[in-house]
């Protein structure tokens, strides 16, 4: 046995995993849910831990049944991709994620680094893949969970949003001439529209993070412009990445996890206004009923780090 293996199944031993997690297979059984995974800032070829960490989500994804996964952008690194033909298809998704349980649908969102290549193709990409889901910048989609819990997520393009992205005229993250107006106005709209049991919003960037100090951090452009809507329809969760770290904020009638910890992850973790942050590379794993959310922070070597609980708004 590699010590790789020896380390992980001592973590998992220390943790007393296989016996309490709420994300076992025992568990899925006696609790059925909608379950899925995300994972954000990933593409690197399979290095800084992305293929460990592939291979611990086809493992999860294994065991609770999960039914999709979400990316929450910067997909492939430096530069995003060229075209559909681009080798890094193959090299950083195709040849990485490819446990049978992850061949189910990737809905996915746009990071500022697939802005440094072409973001288009990656729209169309979703025309000939069987997994990858991209159809607009900014879309929803719905499901529903066994119990008939109805959920509907709105995926956001936040690029478009970050004031300082245009100070260089595009010329890195090329979102052009975008203006953020008309997205918003279809997301407050579809939102007012929804009825849905459960409204749960994906983006790239965070609206809040951990900060320095006595200041929490975030994007201080979408705490302008997305955060007074998402509390004002109380939505109980916006799952993002761009921070390359596993963080928890809890904020008004809002849960901000960032799942941005898919390969490469920084080298501090910032605080302020956090409960909870890891700089091990990984993923989140999620479950949901009519009446709660959890989320559960899992690392490269499959120990479970932290689990959210999140009560149905009423």
């Amino acid at each position: 046995m590699s010590q790789t293996a020896l380390t992980r199944r001592s973590a998992l031993a220390a943790l007393g995993l296989a016996a309490v997690s709420p994300f076992s297979r025992a568990w899925a059984q006696s609790a059925p849910a909608l379950t899925f995974l995300a994972v954000g800032d990933w593409g690197r070829d399979g290095a800084f831990h992305q293929a460990d960490v592939a291979a611990r989500m086809g493992e999860t994804a294994s065991l609770i049944k999960s039914r999709f996964t979400i990316s929450v952008g910067d997909n492939f690194y430096e530069d995003g991709v060229k075209s559909v033909d681009d080798p890094i298809w193959k090299t950083s998704f195709e040849d990485v994620y490819t446990a049978p349980s992850l061949q189910s649908p990737w809905w996915v969102a746009l990071g500022n680094h697939d802005y440094h290549g072409d973001s288009q193709a990656q729209l169309d990409y979703s025309k000939t893949s069987h997994r990858w889901r991209l159809p607009s910048r900014w879309y929803s989609f719905k499901e529903t969970a066994p119990d008939g819990a109805t959920v509907e997520f709105f995926v956001l393009d936040t690029s478009p949003f970050i004031s300082s992205y245009r100070t260089d005229g595009g010329e890195k993250v090329k979102i052009g001439d975008q203006d953020p107006a008309p997205q918003l106005a279809w997301f407050e709209a579809a939102l007012a529209k929804s009825t849905a049991d459960w409204k749960l919003v994906i983006g790239h960037h965070p609206v809040w993070s951990g900060g320095k100090g006595d200041l929490i951090g975030g994007e201080p452009d979408l705490q302008e412009r997305l955060d007074p809507i998402l509390q004002r329809y109380r939505i109980p969760l916006y799952l993002n990445g761009h921070d390359h770290d596993l963080q928890h904020v809890a904020r008004g009638a809002t849960h901000y996890v960032c799942t941005g910890a898919g390969s490469k992850v920084r080298n501090d973790c910032k605080m302020a206004g956090s409960d909870f942050c890891s700089l091990q590379s990984g993923f989140t794993a999620f479950s949901l009923t009519g009446k709660e959310l959890k989320v559960a922070y899992r690392d490269y070597t499959g120990a479970e780090l932290k689990v959210v609980e999140i009560a149905r708004p009423v």
